[in-house]
């Protein structure tokens, strides 16, 4: 666990820093919760994807399957990758609907070149700038990342990663490998007068550049200083930001309806959707 103002990668390595106890946190935590969806939607929204298209998007860092979680919601399909094992325990405790793989990102990304519309990665990439071992060079480290991903893109394709550079020296460095790999793009910075909602989005193209998104300048200062909140029980899944209790008939009726959105068969809609059975003895 990081000490107060220490940033988590100068703790040690990732899979080390997010256990059992800090992946319990994006469980139970309402404003960790609601912030990590908050930029999922963002990103999703600076992919710029087709509108009512499902896509096959790529979620590095997934974690517990929250910006996965909001990927699902929006008709898409996804893959998440994540080194931390707790936090992968975590996203398979809360049924998420995409594929989890474990892995370090900074060794690759073991899928076939075209695979992915699109990408989106929350909190992950400035990991790589840290070197727990000898062997770890974050240069290299981050130029094997960002070749891996534009291949398994396909071409055009964009990818957006939210980060938390330290300096800007350190985000230079992202930046130049990025490029150094074929892709072009540039950085988005949300709230950039605000200490507290200053967000760094790094949007990447694998094609021919393209235009970069506006940033969001004006920050809801009443939403900022809202403190977290713990419950002793489990947040329920990513329906809790919308007040859709899971497995309810809402929940049911949301879910047969994204289905048939992405062209799945589904059966008709009766009285008894939804329905709880009694028990069998």
């Amino acid at each position: 666990m990081a000490s107060r103002g220490q940033r988590p990668e100068h703790s040690g390595p990732p899979e080390l820093f997010y256990d059992k106890k800090e992946a319990r946190k994006y469980v139970r935590n309402s404003r960790m919760i609601d912030v990590q969806t908050k930029m999922a939607g963002r990103a999703l929204e600076l992919l710029c994807l087709p509108e009512g298209q499902p896509c096959y998007l790529l979620d590095i860092g997934c974690g517990s399957g929250l910006s996965g979680d909001y990927l699902s919601d929006e008709g898409h399909y996804w893959v998440g990758i994540d080194i931390s094992p707790a936090m992968l325990d975590a996203a398979l405790d809360r049924d998420t609907e995409g594929d989890l793989l474990l892995g370090d990102m900074g060794q690759g990304i073991p899928f076939k070149p075209g695979s992915f519309d699109g990408c989106i990665s929350i909190s992950a990439v400035q990991w790589l700038c840290s070197a727990n071992k000898k062997s770890d060079i974050p240069a290299k480290r981050l130029y094997c990342f960002f070749s891996a991903l534009y291949s398994v893109l396909v071409h055009g394709a964009r990818a957006v990663l939210q980060l938390y550079p330290e300096n800007s020296e350190q985000l230079e460095l992202i930046t130049t490998q990025a490029t150094k790999a074929g892709f072009t793009g540039g950085v988005v910075v949300d709230y950039p007068n605000s200490a507290r909602a200053k967000k760094f989005y790094l949007c990447l193209f694998s094609g021919p550049s393209t235009f970069i998104p506006m940033a969001q300048n004006e920050a809801n200062e009443e939403e900022e200083a809202r403190e977290s909140t713990f419950t002793v029980e489990r947040v329920p899944y990513r329906m809790a930001r919308r007040g859709v209790v899971r497995k309810s008939r809402e929940w049911v009726l949301e879910k047969k309806e994204r289905r048939r959105r992405q062209g799945k068969e589904v059966r008709p809609d009766t009285q008894y959707t939804g329905r709880k059975r009694k028990p069998r003895f």
